[in-house]
């Protein structure tokens, strides 16, 4: 064998960098961590803090962390992500497949709110920092975005009048800033958030599981693009149980509705071909 070029050993040895794992025979290393200490000894939340934080969280941030998955596991196969991983588990892929098909669908609007609430509180956040107060600060932000006709995610609910777990992630969130976990800070421009749209549109909307998620994980100094990507995890889980079940469920083909009920066509009434067309034939020359 002839010896190895050393400059384009080193060119391929710089193609990828990561400070996150260390790999070699016999041998694994989650940043700097043995994986068989790790293993039996951190939850499955500790360990996702670690891979994109860098470090061990303490006992009660991984705690905190776990809530905020719990909570966004699952809301019914009403949700477009959950009822699309169903459909595909119907027309005959693989439970990859099916999970892939319900992920994809988690854009911007569904599965995006949490990430652009983080980046609403962050701006917030901003303008108090330039010495703007709480309460100032979160109006004229909303006040901004509601002239120019974007949407103020993480409050408010199509389905609950209340969100159910919006209420408990603050009570945690609360209970942490007690502890000294948190600062407390986020949880209050949450609340002045709330407080400033019911001003501004007239009626209350309350804090959903968006802006709790939030809260949470802006208390927790998570970037908002990993905010979304740890919904992304947490509806995984939902996702898999229900393409699984449906699986066991059988059925093939199942669309959005059942075949009984009809869509809503709202195109042209019924028409013909005009005679000089009908014809003609296409395929072999005229009829």
């Amino acid at each position: 064998m002839p010896p190895m070029d050393a400059p384009a050993v080193a060119t391929a040895t710089d193609w990828w960098r990561t400070s996150i794992i260390d790999i070699l025979p016999g041998s694994i290393r989650v940043r700097g961590y043995a994986i068989e200490d790790l293993i039996g000894r951190l939850s499955f939340p500790d360990m996702i803090w670690l891979m994109l934080r860098g470090e061990l969280p303490s006992a009660l941030q991984g705690d905190l962390l776990g809530a905020v998955l719990v909570a966004a596991v699952d809301h019914g196969p009403q949700a477009p992500s959950i009822a699309i991983a169903r459909m595909a588990a119907t027309c005959g892929v693989g439970i990859n497949n099916a999970m892939a098909s319900g992920i994809n669908a988690l854009g911007d609007v569904h599965g995006g709110a949490g990430q652009q609430c983080m980046s609403l509180y962050a701006a917030i956040a901003s303008r108090m920092q330039a010495g703007t107060i709480l309460v100032d600060a979160a109006e004229a932000e909303l006040r901004s975005r509601i002239e120019s006709r974007e949407h103020v995610p993480g409050f408010g609910h199509r389905f609950h009048s209340v969100d159910p777990r919006a209420g408990r992630l603050l009570a945690l969130v609360d209970q942490a800033q007690g502890d000294g976990v948190v600062s407390g800070r986020y949880a209050a421009i949450g609340r002045a958030v709330e407080d400033a749209l019911a001003r501004l549109k007239g009626k209350r909307l309350p804090m959903n599981i968006d802006g709790a998620t939030a809260v949470v994980l802006a208390e927790l100094e998570f970037e908002p693009e990993q905010g979304r990507g740890l919904f992304v995890l947490s509806r995984s889980v939902g996702i898999l149980s229900h393409a699984y079940e449906q699986t066991r469920q059988g059925g093939r083909i199942k669309g959005p509705m059942p075949p009984s009920i009809p869509y809503c066509y709202d195109g042209p009434s019924p028409r013909t071909l005009p005679a000089d067309r009908l014809s003609e034939s296409k395929i072999g020359g005229k009829s």
